[in-house]
């Protein structure tokens, strides 16, 4: 895939460039110099990885750092929010009783079948009208599947950036030819949390094993269960989001844990997109088998040209690959590989830049008003 022309590369950029100035400068004005200052700088980096991407024809290579950004700023934000609205980042009884959780995408699975029996969103938050409400969620999500599939793993959680960073460390991994059954080990946490959470009508990976608690809001310690749960948060966080993807230069949190991942497999069939490898072309190098960070190349997917459901459409197969093999394609069309890239980029990186970018823009002003004045809330 040879590199566009500056010109072309401009006139393929300039739509996105409108897009993400309307996304980022169409609110309220900002309200102080650093928060104008992260507004502009956000816009700019945003758009200066878009116009590297379509420049250098390489996907994974950019939006890596994009998600990394997005992940370490999303903690800055998150827990700034918290502690300005509800005073702390720990989940009270208070906080249970008034709805005052924000709703996270990972706990999806486990309220669909309670909803469905019992009409009850099994969550302490609030339908709408709040920080991150669960209707809110929903309708991210639904548009973020029907568009990209799995691509929310890679190009929207806002978790993933953690285990993707730690996952770079390295240049070579410590641990290799790990066996792909780590691939399944999602889908049986999965099955066990949906049972468990539809049996006890609470969402059980929240209360025992969600890794990000660590990091994010957690309940109090008051009890030695409370004790024990902690353990387990900060003991799968070492392990899942930091050590193992350090080790193995694979996302281990995705891959080998996230329920969520498991369940959003399931929308990478009915969204357009999804990555192929020209039978012809391919070497059988085995790069890509190596490279993939979810175990989703595998050799039979390989030998049929295609990757499994779990493909996170992150674009790092295509980008190492020596012989353009590995390539994006659309669903029913005839669309050569670098048309098919440019379409899956726009809606890809058009809603990161949508989701993303209020959080940057936050984490960022704070950063600056914590370098500024010596602190960090407003």
């Amino acid at each position: 895939m040879s590199s566009p022309s500056p010109l072309r590369t401009a006139l393929l950029a300039l739509p996105m460039l409108g897009l993400t100035a309307f996304m980022l400068f169409g609110g309220k004005p900002p309200s102080s110099w650093q928060a104008g200052l992260a507004l502009a700088a956000t816009y700019v980096f945003l758009n200066a990885l878009f116009i590297l991407m379509l420049h250098t024809g390489k996907t994974d290579r950019w939006r890596s750092i994009l998600f990394v950004t997005y992940g370490l700023l999303f903690i800055v934000s998150f827990i700034s929010h918290l502690i300005e609205v509800r005073g702390t980042m720990v989940l009270t009884h208070d906080t249970y009783l008034k709805g005052e959780t924000p709703f996270c995408h990972i706990v999806i699975p486990m309220t669909l079948i309670p909803a469905a029996l019992t009409k009850t969103i099994i969550f302490p938050g609030t339908i709408v009208g709040s920080f991150a409400s669960i209707a809110s969620m929903f309708v991210i999500w639904i548009g973020a599947s029907l568009a990209l599939g799995r691509g929310w793993c890679s190009w929207g959680c806002f978790f993933g950036g953690l285990d993707d960073g730690f996952s770079r460390v390295l240049g070579r991994p410590v641990l290799k030819n790990l066996s792909r059954r780590w691939a399944d080990l999602p889908f049986a946490v999965l099955l066990v949390i949906v049972i468990w959470s539809a049996a006890s009508l609470s969402p059980v990976y929240c209360d025992w094993l969600c890794p990000f608690k660590a990091v994010t809001e957690f309940s109090e310690v008051l009890t030695a269960l409370d004790v024990v749960k902690t353990g387990i948060f900060l003991t799968l966080f070492l392990a899942f989001v930091v050590v193992l993807p350090v080790l193995t230069k694979k996302r281990m949190q995705c891959a080998g844990l996230c329920p969520f991942g498991a369940f959003q497999s399931g929308a990478n069939w009915v969204n357009p997109f999804e990555v192929r490898i020209d039978a012809a072309l391919c070497s059988k190098c085995g790069l890509c088998l190596q490279r993939c960070p979810t175990f989703s190349i595998s050799e039979e997917s390989l030998a049929q040209g295609r990757t499994q459901s779990t493909c996170l459409k992150c674009g790092q197969c295509v980008d190492v690959c020596p012989k353009k093999a590995a390539r994006f394609h659309v669903r029913g069309t005839a669309a050569g590989p670098e048309l098919a890239r440019l379409l899956f980029l726009y809606p890809a990186f058009l809603f990161f830049a949508t989701f993303a970018g209020g959080n940057l823009q936050d984490g960022l002003t704070r950063i600056l008003r914590l370098v500024s004045t010596g602190r960090m809330l407003g």
